[in-house]
């Protein structure tokens, strides 16, 4: 089977580079589970599609629970070439939905 690439945008590459250790940890398992299974990552917390523009295809997770709580959001960018890129790494209050 083909491993998915996964992209960071330099915005979310910024954000991650703030991350607590802990949860860089999750982003890592995260972003290990998305280049093995694809976007469609059913059994991470709070997981759901996330609706935009036509023909766009977005989802996000919950990183961690309490206050704050961190998601990371991911898109679509190639079906064909199996790319999915991280747009989002932050604060559930300032994400991009």
């Amino acid at each position: 089977m083909t491993q998915w690439k996964i992209i960071f945008s330099h915005k979310a590459a910024k954000q991650a580079e703030k991350l607590k250790q802990s949860t860089l940890s999750v982003l890592r398992l995260l972003t290990e589970d998305l280049t093995q299974k694809g976007p469609l990552l059913i059994t991470w917390p709070n997981y759901g599609k996330l609706y935009g523009r036509k023909n766009e295809y977005k989802w996000h997770c919950h990183l961690s629970k309490g206050r704050p709580t961190y998601v990371c959001c991911w898109k679509l960018i190639n079906n064909q070439k199996r790319t999915i890129e991280i747009y989002y790494v932050g604060t559930h209050e300032n994400a991009p939905y």
